[in-house]
Protein backbone atom coordinates (compact mmCIF):
# COMPACT_ATOMS: atom_id res chain seq x y z
CA UNK A 1 0.00 0.00 0.00
CA UNK A 2 1.34 3.87 -0.91
CA UNK A 3 1.93 6.51 1.11
CA UNK A 4 -1.58 8.12 -0.72
CA UNK A 5 -3.43 4.91 -0.57
CA UNK A 6 -7.04 3.85 1.20
CA UNK A 7 -6.51 1.58 4.24
CA UNK A 8 -8.92 -1.22 4.23
CA UNK A 9 -11.39 1.18 6.81
CA UNK A 10 -11.26 3.78 5.04
CA UNK A 11 -12.35 2.11 1.83
CA UNK A 12 -15.44 0.20 3.75
CA UNK A 13 -16.61 3.26 4.24
CA UNK A 14 -16.54 5.01 0.63
CA UNK A 15 -17.54 1.86 -1.09
CA UNK A 16 -21.27 1.88 -0.68
CA UNK A 17 -21.30 5.54 -1.89
CA UNK A 18 -19.78 4.66 -4.91
CA UNK A 19 -22.11 4.14 -8.51
CA UNK A 20 -23.37 0.41 -9.00
CA UNK A 21 -21.20 -1.46 -12.04
CA UNK A 22 -23.46 -0.83 -15.03
CA UNK A 23 -23.28 -2.72 -17.92
CA UNK A 24 -20.60 -2.64 -20.81
CA UNK A 25 -16.94 -3.84 -20.74
CA UNK A 26 -15.40 -4.26 -17.06
CA UNK A 27 -14.32 -1.40 -15.52
CA UNK A 28 -11.12 -1.22 -13.62
CA UNK A 29 -11.37 -1.43 -9.88
CA UNK A 30 -12.66 1.92 -8.20
CA UNK A 31 -10.45 1.21 -5.23
CA UNK A 32 -7.56 1.61 -7.61
CA UNK A 33 -8.91 4.33 -9.06
CA UNK A 34 -10.04 6.62 -6.23
CA UNK A 35 -6.43 6.13 -4.71
CA UNK A 36 -4.91 7.53 -8.29
CA UNK A 37 -7.43 10.47 -7.50
CA UNK A 38 -6.39 10.91 -4.22
CA UNK A 39 -3.14 10.76 -5.11
CA UNK A 40 -3.19 13.51 -7.66
CA UNK A 41 -5.12 15.80 -5.17
CA UNK A 42 -2.98 15.85 -2.75
CA UNK A 43 0.51 16.02 -4.25
CA UNK A 44 -1.01 18.50 -6.79
CA UNK A 45 0.87 16.46 -9.72
CA UNK A 46 -0.01 16.91 -12.89
CA UNK A 47 -2.24 13.76 -14.45
CA UNK A 48 0.10 12.88 -16.98
CA UNK A 49 2.43 12.14 -14.37
CA UNK A 50 -0.15 9.59 -12.44
CA UNK A 51 2.01 6.33 -11.37
CA UNK A 52 1.45 3.69 -13.62
CA UNK A 53 0.29 1.54 -10.35
CA UNK A 54 -3.16 3.81 -10.76
CA UNK A 55 -3.62 2.42 -14.40
CA UNK A 56 -3.89 5.29 -17.32
CA UNK A 57 -4.17 8.45 -16.73
CA UNK A 58 -7.05 9.43 -18.96
CA UNK A 59 -9.29 6.33 -17.15
CA UNK A 60 -8.34 8.28 -13.45
CA UNK A 61 -9.33 11.51 -14.53
CA UNK A 62 -12.37 11.28 -16.54
CA UNK A 63 -13.75 8.90 -13.57
CA UNK A 64 -13.10 11.91 -11.77
CA UNK A 65 -14.82 14.30 -14.22
CA UNK A 66 -17.51 12.09 -14.66
CA UNK A 67 -18.52 11.02 -11.04
CA UNK A 68 -18.12 15.32 -10.43
CA UNK A 69 -20.79 15.75 -12.74
CA UNK A 70 -23.05 12.77 -11.88
CA UNK A 71 -22.61 14.10 -7.97
CA UNK A 72 -20.71 11.02 -7.24
CA UNK A 73 -18.21 13.48 -4.98
CA UNK A 74 -20.62 15.62 -3.28
CA UNK A 75 -23.02 12.05 -1.99
CA UNK A 76 -19.50 11.32 -0.56
CA UNK A 77 -18.50 14.28 0.78
CA UNK A 78 -22.27 14.60 2.52
CA UNK A 79 -22.54 11.16 4.24
CA UNK A 80 -18.26 11.99 5.38
CA UNK A 81 -19.45 14.75 6.65
CA UNK A 82 -23.21 13.17 8.71
CA UNK A 83 -20.64 10.67 10.16
CA UNK A 84 -18.31 13.05 11.55
CA UNK A 85 -19.04 14.81 15.16
CA UNK A 86 -17.25 17.77 14.20
CA UNK A 87 -19.14 18.02 11.00
CA UNK A 88 -19.55 22.18 10.95
CA UNK A 89 -15.68 22.35 11.24
CA UNK A 90 -14.10 23.59 8.29
CA UNK A 91 -12.42 20.77 6.20
CA UNK A 92 -10.10 23.05 3.92
CA UNK A 93 -9.32 26.83 5.07
CA UNK A 94 -7.60 29.06 2.69
CA UNK A 95 -5.19 31.95 3.01
CA UNK A 96 -5.83 34.83 0.21
CA UNK A 97 -2.95 37.63 0.59
CA UNK A 98 -4.66 41.04 -0.68
CA UNK A 99 -2.60 44.05 -1.28
CA UNK A 100 -1.82 46.41 1.37
CA UNK A 101 -4.12 48.78 -0.76
CA UNK A 102 -7.15 46.64 -0.34
CA UNK A 103 -7.40 47.20 3.91
CA UNK A 104 -8.73 51.09 3.12
CA UNK A 105 -7.15 54.28 2.26
CA UNK A 106 -6.13 56.48 4.62
CA UNK A 107 -7.08 59.35 6.47
CA UNK A 108 -11.32 58.83 5.61
CA UNK A 109 -10.78 58.72 1.89
CA UNK A 110 -13.33 55.66 1.81
CA UNK A 111 -15.95 57.87 2.85
CA UNK A 112 -15.39 60.58 -0.21
CA UNK A 113 -15.26 57.11 -2.59
CA UNK A 114 -18.35 56.04 -1.55
CA UNK A 115 -20.36 58.74 -1.53
CA UNK A 116 -19.05 59.54 -5.19
CA UNK A 117 -20.19 56.04 -6.17
CA UNK A 118 -23.71 56.62 -3.91
CA UNK A 119 -23.64 59.61 -6.50
CA UNK A 120 -23.71 58.05 -9.50
CA UNK A 121 -26.29 54.92 -7.95
CA UNK A 122 -23.23 52.08 -8.14
CA UNK A 123 -23.28 51.76 -4.38
CA UNK A 124 -25.97 52.07 -1.68
CA UNK A 125 -24.47 52.30 1.79
CA UNK A 126 -25.43 54.89 4.56
CA UNK A 127 -23.04 55.82 7.25
CA UNK A 128 -23.09 57.46 10.77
Amino acid sequence: MARFDLSDAEWLVIKPLLPKRGRGPERRDDRVILNGIFYILRTGAPWRDLPERYGPHTTVYNRYVRWGERGIWKGIFDALAEECEDALIFIDGSIVKAHRAAAGSKKGNWRKVLAAHAEVGQVRFTWP
